[in-house]
């Protein structure tokens, strides 16, 4: 490095100033924000950025970059500020925009936005989750890709992370996990600054935490001083030195570390510093400069697009050599990478489709999503599934499953154990990473353990599949603990999150194809344990389940009223129609498997399945307020507004008045009749 112009102090320098100054200035300017944690951990930032971060900020979807997250996302302006400095499509301005109204850098980072953002955070531990995922997929994608002489996958993790991640319970559930599968290329730097909101956290977090992640699995560097660069930089080739096992460095920081008055307590974590602190701070660290100036020399310094491009152009030509050896991996690869089906899924689907139709089982919807997964997955390579410890009951095994473990990391299921949450945002992860297509399962009850990284899949875009069983009191005799109420409910209220509760084998197939071609966002496939019947379609009615909802069985005659029923739900409403035609009351069943897919149809769709002037009833075994949206306050919904008991599913059916003969009732009630 050139000359500075600036004049440091001791312990402070021209290189980490940098990352200090801009976190003070954006906090300030916006009003809000969190200064502390940018500013103590700029030591550990500097050396994982220039010393061993490999990275491209010209191309920051490059397939073998390492990734970084920061799971301490509060902290966001330690990663603008990195991506800014380094290089990435990330101005000034945007800095000055912190926190502020469609700016690309946002109070907590959220993929998408600004460029080398790896994926949003700020609930925290979902990160270092997240972190977990991105190493499993780079560890399967190696095993499935690498060959003899030709290393196409091969990179790191790094992940931050404070005392607020390692509290969550999450923390335990994925760092649990990675410890089990000896994932030695994730480096975790825990940021030991003994600080929290409420103050110093000794009164709540008192966990011998080097001695936990031992009792994990992983190797553990305790006590290195976070201000020491050339102490971090021996802890991260400590690091490497194992790729058996995952890395906790234990860092101990001062939190915002050159505020002379606020450095070390709470005050620092969550607010601006305050004018006349941040003069004393800039004097502190040896800071001349106005606020959002940074020395040409300290650009240069920080500048990683030479470094990048020659990273990346060494990994180009011996992918090019990979591809002269191995074709077909290599476009394999490329096609994975990019996030494209293959060009024979829709034949694929078409296929199964017309099977399943031609077979006209009646099993349960759990049963025909095992079915799809194996008519889909050997056409699929990038599937990667997993269940929390319930593959016998959601039946997400297929033929060709294959389990990932520390020995064998190539398969394509992940056993997560009882782990909901850690498991959905592992897979957020690991759908974050790129390469593979997740899906996890529980039962639909256990989406609430999973609630906030189903949020967060929604929020990022991602394609993950949920797979949820046991979808309501059909379960019957496990009780109320387990049979879901509101939960489908509450699942469609997600933004962005498709729901899909189908009625047969065929809705199942459907919901399936949409959701592993849909690229902007997750989908939460809803299934039953009770068998449920097939129901005959045309080609054209098939064709129509993809649109949400459509009409499954037209009424004799002009309709008078319209049924609408989803799930297990829809043969009440079937036997409804025919009670109800026999007393000379024509009236139409439209099943909707998918609220949200309806929801996005065109104005004359939504007329056509459910024309204005006609009176709705619908049917679901479950909350019935969603409902009131397509039946209107003057319409009728039968459903369940409480908590349901331990009985058979029939009886169950039947004691809460959710039937054929209520349906019916509820129709003739509208009508006058």
């Amino acid at each position: 490095m050139s000359a500075s112009t600036v004049t440091p102090r001791a312990g402070f320098n021209p290189i980490t100033g940098a990352i200090r100054a801009l976190a003070m200035d954006a906090v300030q300017k916006a009003n809000s924000g969190h200064p502390g944690a940018p500013m103590g951990m700029a030591e550990i930032a500097e050396v994982v950025w220039r010393r061993h971060l490999r990275h491209n900020p010209a191309n920051p979807q490059w397939a073998d970059r390492d990734r970084f997250v920061l799971s301490n996302g509060h902290g966001s302006m330690l990663l603008y500020a990195l991506l800014h400095l380094t290089g990435y499509n990330l101005s000034i301005d945007d800095l000055k925009s912190f926190r502020q109204l469609h700016s690309k850098t946002p109070g907590h980072p959220e993929h998408g936005y600004a460029p080398g953002v790896e994926t949003t955070t700020g609930p925290l531990g979902q990160g270092l989750a997240n972190a977990v995922g991105m190493a499993v997929a780079e560890r399967a994608l190696a095993a499935q890709f690498n060959r003899p002489g030709h290393t196409v996958v091969d990179h790191y993790t790094y992940a931050f992370a404070g005392d607020g991640c390692l509290m969550e319970g999450i923390s335990h559930e994925a760092c649990s996990l990675a410890g089990t599968q000896g994932l030695g290329k994730l480096i975790v730097f825990y940021d030991d600054n003994g600080i929290s909101i409420d103050g110093h956290v000794k009164g709540w977090f008192a966990d011998d935490t080097p001695k936990r992640f031992e009792a994990y699995g992983w190797q553990v560097v305790p006590a290195v001083d976070g201000h020491d660069s050339e102490a971090i930089d021996a802890a991260i080739r400590v690091a490497k030195s194992d790729t058996s096992r995952p890395t906790l460095i234990c860092c101990r920081t001062v939190i915002g570390l050159g505020s002379p008055n606020k450095a070390g307590g709470h005050d620092v974590h969550g607010a601006p510093l305050g004018a006349a602190e941040i003069e004393a701070a800039r004097a502190c660290i040896g800071w001349n400069h106005p606020p959002f100036e940074i020395p040409a020399d300290v650009y240069a310094a920080w500048d990683a697009r030479p470094a990048g491009q020659k990273a990346e152009a060494g990994w180009n030509e011996r992918f090019a050599a990979y591809a002269a050896a191995h074709p077909d991996l290599a476009a394999e690869f490329t096609r994975r990478m990019s996030g494209s089906l293959p060009g024979s899924f829709d034949q694929v689907v078409a296929d199964t489709l017309a099977k399943f139709d031609g077979k006209a089982e009646n099993i349960a919807s759990r049963k025909a999503s095992q079915n799809c997964i194996e008519a889909f997955a050997p056409a699929l390579p990038e599937l990667l599934g997993g269940s929390a410890d319930l593959a016998g009951s959601n039946l997400t095994l297929w033929s060709g499953s294959k389990g990932i473990s520390a020995d064998n990391p190539g398969g394509n299921y992940f056993y997560y154990g009882v782990r909901e949450f850690g498991m959905a945002a592992i897979a957020n992860g690991i759908a974050l990473h790129g390469g593979f297509i997740p899906y996890t399962a529980t039962f639909l009850m256990f989406s609430e353990y999973a609630r906030n990284a189903l949020r967060m899949a929604a929020l990022m875009k991602v394609r993950q599949l949920f797979v949820f069983t046991h979808d309501s009191i059909g379960l019957g005799e496990d009780g109320p603990t387990h049979q879901p109420v509101e939960q489908a409910a509450t699942l469609r209220l997600i933004p962005n999150m498709d729901v899909w509760r189908p009625c047969d084998t065929v809705e199942s197939a459907v919901a399936w194809a949409h959701a592993l071609k849909r690229a902007d966002g997750p989908s939460s496939l809803l299934f039953s344990r009770q068998n449920l019947p097939h129901n005959p379609r045309d080609a054209a009615t098939t064709a129509a389940i993809a649109r949400g909802a459509y009409v499954l069985s037209e009424a004799a005659g002009k309709p008078q009223a319209v049924l609408i029923a989803t799930g297990s739900e829809v043969s009440l409403a079937l036997a409804a129609q025919k009670t109800l035609a026999a007393e000379g009351i024509a009236v139409r069943v439209v099943s909707m498997p998918s609220t949200s897919v309806f929801d996005r149809q065109d104005a004359a769709w939504r007329e056509q399945v459910l024309p204005r002037g006609i009176p709705r009833v619908a049917v679901e075994a479950g909350v019935t307020d969603l409902w009131r949206k397509y039946v209107g306050l003057e319409g009728a919904v039968i459903g369940l507004d409480r908590f349901g008991e331990s009985a058979p599913a029939g009886e169950l059916y039947k004691a809460f008045g959710i039937t054929a003969d209520a349906v019916a009732q509820a129709a003739r009630q509208l009508l006058g009749k």
